[in-house]
């Protein structure tokens, strides 16, 4: 058996040294890739950042300013719950896990695409015993009509074949369709960081909702105690025959209606932290935050320079990733221009006695090869070229789109959280302003001076720019947020595997099958 491999193998040795030579001398077909350039040279600094206006008041970004964010960026907002939410995210978020075992699967496939690079090699020992009918006439017919009956033939076939086939990569088809691969499961795992990120900042902002929720809460709690002081005051006063009814039934609507809205501020509430259950993997019924009104402001956030940007968005190297991706299929097509050689050796044992199966005049052996070429296709391989480059070309397109859509988003939560915060100030000495007016109202009216209707509008005012306050600081966190978002979180472009990186097996851990 040894013996019979080992001529086998030196039989095809000119063979194989004939296709190698062939595949030294090939070439991979097809455009070579160059990474886009950007619609535009980036800025020297964020148009929206403080640090262009000459009066800015309120919220500064962090000093220096080619400063980045790195790591676990919610750290800034120095809030240890959020930090341990956040810890959770990573763990038990279904969307990133769902992301992950596609970006395992994409790897999988760039190994699958690595074996075209050798041969295929089968073995199938086999078994048959046969017997011919007895009544079938294989001979001529006689003139007088009748023929001769066929003698029953049986055979016994003992199969031991060995068979090899392989395509050497003469025109790199096989090495385009491994780089597409990789390119895929490159533009997978930024993907996967897309989607972290996303799911980060969506727990981040639903957080500062709450926080929110809770200021809110505590805005109505404070206005019903206040408005019950009142009801309790205009009541005693009606009872003394000091005012009238009509004031005692305005200060019960303005307590009732204070009321309303404290109970309704629990159900966006409840719903805010509901959604914060399904982003940590948790059922929302086992579920909850404690309540803790907010007073903080947005920290420094270090954007750093904008020729950085396109470094940091997991977005905009998923978008050139796909671009790489796309140019290696217009070589893929490009190769189905040339012929294909094929080269196919088989070689074993055969025998009709399970005695004699594996002894060496049973050998049998074959080695050939062959190189199709079509010679009309009705233009097929052309308009696949022609489809394919079209392809580049429109993910060309939208890389550029993602870039300047990118340069949006930061400059929008820029100028957002700037402005937010020097709005947040003039409410905040509105709401002084109408603590203040509410304090001489409610002086006027106990001396007589005013009735108690100015005494309401006080009330309703104070309360309006409460919470046009508490709403500002919220949307300036969630802004905060957003910013980060934008600027791409923690992540930057040395944290994408490369192609050899992906095309490494994973652990044990990484393909068991969870139950």
């Amino acid at each position: 058996m040894k013996i019979f491999i080992r001529r086998l193998v030196n039989g095809m040795i000119p063979v194989c040294a004939t296709a190698l030579l062939l595949l030294l001398a090939g070439c991979a077909v097809g455009p070579k890739y160059h990474p886009p350039s950007p619609p535009q040279a980036p800025a020297a600094a964020y148009k929206e950042s403080p640090t262009q206006f000459k009066e800015n008041e309120g919220w500064t970004v962090a000093q220096p300013a080619d400063a980045k964010l790195r790591g676990k960026w919610w750290e800034i907002f120095n809030d240890s719950e959020l930090n341990a939410l956040e810890d959770q995210v990573d763990i038990n978020n279904q969307n990133i896990k769902q992301s992950f075992e596609n970006f395992m699967e994409a790897r999988a496939v760039v190994r699958e695409a690595r074996s075209q690079y050798f041969p295929t090699l089968t073995v199938a020992p086999s078994f048959n015993r046969s017997r011919t009918s007895g009544n079938l006439n294989t001979a001529p017919v006689n003139t007088s009509g009748t023929g001769t009956a066929a003698k029953q033939l049986q055979s016994t076939v003992y199969s031991l074949p060995l068979e090899a086939s392989w395509e050497p990569d003469l025109w790199g088809k096989v090495r385009n369709t491994v780089r597409q691969a990789q390119y895929a499961a490159q533009v997978s795992a930024a993907d996967l960081e897309n989607v972290r990120l996303t799911e980060q900042a969506s727990l981040a902002s639903l957080f500062f909702e709450i926080r929110g929720q809770d200021q809110l809460q505590k805005i109505f709690d404070d206005t019903v105690a206040a408005d019950q002081k009142a009801y309790d005051l205009t009541r005693a006063l009606y009872e003394a025959g000091i005012d009238d009814q009509i004031s005692v039934v305005e200060a019960e609507t303005t307590l009732r209606s204070a009321q309303a809205g404290a109970t309704n501020v629990g159900i966006a509430r409840a719903q805010f932290e509901h959604a914060i259950a399904v982003l940590i993997g948790k059922a929302a019924s086992d579920f909850s935050i404690l309540v803790k009104p907010m007073t903080v402001a947005p920290p420094p956030i270090p954007v750093g320079m904008p020729s950085e940007l396109l470094e940091r968005r997991p977005d905009v190297a998923a978008a050139e990733r796909t671009m790489a991706e796309a140019n290696a299929t217009i070589g893929i097509a490009y190769a189905a221009y040339y012929p294909n050689l094929t080269l196919t050796a088989a070689g074993g044992f055969e025998s009709s006695s399970f005695q004699h199966w594996l002894s060496w005049p049973s050998r049998f052996w074959s080695v050939g090869a062959s190189i199709p070429e079509t010679i009309f296709d009705a233009g097929l391989r052309r308009a696949t070229v022609q489809q394919f480059v079209a392809t580049y070309n429109a993910d060309l397109a939208g890389y550029r789109q993602t870039v300047l859509t990118a340069f949006q988003q930061v400059e929008d939560s820029l100028a957002e959280v700037r402005i937010l915060s020097k709005q947040i100030q003039e409410e905040q000495q509105a709401v002084d302003s109408a603590q203040t007016f509410l304090k001489l109202e409610q002086a006027r009216y106990e001396t007589g001076v005013d009735p108690y209707i100015d005494v309401l509008i006080a009330q309703t005012t104070v309360l309006a720019d409460q919470q046009t306050l508490n709403s500002l600081q919220v949307q300036q966190m969630t802004s905060a947020v957003a910013l980060v978002e934008a600027l791409g979180g923690g992540w930057d472009r040395s944290q994408l595997p490369s192609p050899q990186q992906v095309t490494q097996k994973p652990d044990k851990s990484e393909t068991t099958i969870e139950q």
